[in-house]
């Protein structure tokens, strides 16, 4: 297992906490709560070398998530993405933020790292639903950060 997978891993795991509780811990400027939510749920062992890498996930997705889930219900034929399963849902989110915010990164590894989450932590449809959300959400170059 790659030291990235293991990331997104451990980033997933958090915004599904995320997502459950609903809130983030409030007082503290981005840095610091992203900080807190992976030292909070300090269980999955983060290692110093992914931690930046989870914390980029984590607070990325999270700060960005109107537009993550504007993105998603665009390719979400008549469901709202407050419907879909929350391991879903989280999956989704940070591969579109991914997409949109990591220029370099190949969309297919993207994609299939999405795959191998829902496979891991979905449902039995999951992967192939993560996959076919995937497939259908395009976004330009021109609207990734960094291009």
């Amino acid at each position: 297992m790659t030291s990235r997978h293991r990331a997104r891993e451990i980033a997933l795991q958090i915004l599904y906490r995320y997502d459950l509780a609903q809130r983030i811990p409030s007082g503290h400027g981005q840095p610091r709560w992203v900080n807190e939510l992976i030292d909070h749920y300090n269980h999955f062992q983060v290692p110093a070398e992914i931690r930046p890498f989870v914390g980029e996930l984590v607070a990325g997705t999270l700060t960005s998530l109107s537009d993550l889930d504007a993105h998603l219900e665009k390719h979400t034929a008549n469901w709202k993405v407050s419907r879909l399963s929350s391991v879903d849902r989280c999956i989704l989110r940070m591969a579109v933020y991914e997409m949109l915010h990591a220029p370099l990164m190949p969309r297919a590894v993207i994609i299939d790292e999405a795959i191998e989450l829902a496979k891991s932590f979905g449902s039995d449809d999951s992967s192939g639903f993560v996959n076919g959300i995937l497939d259908r959400v395009l976004i330009p170059e021109t609207e990734k950060t960094g291009t």
